[in-house]
């Protein structure tokens, strides 16, 4: 259970009690503050929340934060609590797992198809591109350094990351991103724009990145390469 949780609502019931009538902004001040911090971890913590009998959980820091002899003995609350975590590791690593099933074999759906458009090349490693603007400048290396506008989409078309809605080119050495940018970037000439579609391997794997990016994801990038810095 997270920490957040323990602490808020023991800060609420060590200072405030419960509102039994309805809360409005001509409630007590006391009322609204309990009810803010209640509102607020119910919907930031909704995930770890769904499995708990909150008039139970709610007794619990109750009588926790009152040092009451607690209604479970300890090695009881140690046994049930280390069940769960296990039933809920175990089924989150079950879903993760179907996840990256199904996005590997979207992912592999979308480049053989994609693969067999006319506009669109394929390198030996698997990554896809399109040239949108051929360029005219310098070729960059892995060790170069560069300055490039892109933006990331996945599959069903959400953006990701986008320098191009912030408005803000960024810079960085070609061989310090992900494998299908080092290798694309090198395929680039300054002044050039390429769509890449970069295989899960070359991208993020198994693992995925954050909250945006699943595990096995094919991503899509649209790259300007500004210039290939001296």
């Amino acid at each position: 259970m997270k920490k957040i949780i323990i602490a808020s609502l023991s800060f609420m019931t060590a200072t405030a009690s419960f509102a039994s009538a309805p809360i409005s902004d001509k409630s007590s001040t006391k009322d609204q503050v309990s009810y803010s911090y209640g509102y607020i971890m119910g919907r930031n913590n909704a995930e770890v929340l769904k499995d708990v009998n909150l008039n139970a959980f709610i007794v619990g820091v109750q009588q926790g934060a009152a040092e009451q002899k607690p209604a479970l003995k300890e090695e009881q609350m140690a046994k049930v609590l280390t069940q769960y975590k296990k039933r809920s590791d175990a089924q989150q690593i079950a879903a993760f797992q179907a996840l990256a099933t199904k996005n590997a074999q979207n992912g592999e759906a979308f480049l053989k198809a994609n693969a067999a458009k006319p506009e669109v090349k394929t390198t030996k490693s698997g990554l896809q591109y399109q040239v949108l603007k051929a360029g005219q400048g310098a070729r960059p290396k892995a060790n170069s350094t560069v300055t490039v506008q892109y933006e990331g989409r996945l599959l069903d078309g959400t953006i990701f990351d986008s320098s191009i809605a912030r408005e803000q080119s960024v810079d960085f050495q070609v061989s310090q991103v992900i494998a299908g940018w080092t290798e694309g970037l090198q395929l680039m000439q300054e002044g050039a724009s390429y769509r890449f579609f970069i295989p899960a391997k070359l991208a993020y794997g198994e693992i995925g990145s954050g909250d945006a990016i699943e595990p096995n994801s094919t991503l899509i990038f649209d790259i300007e390469l500004v210039k290939v810095k001296p």
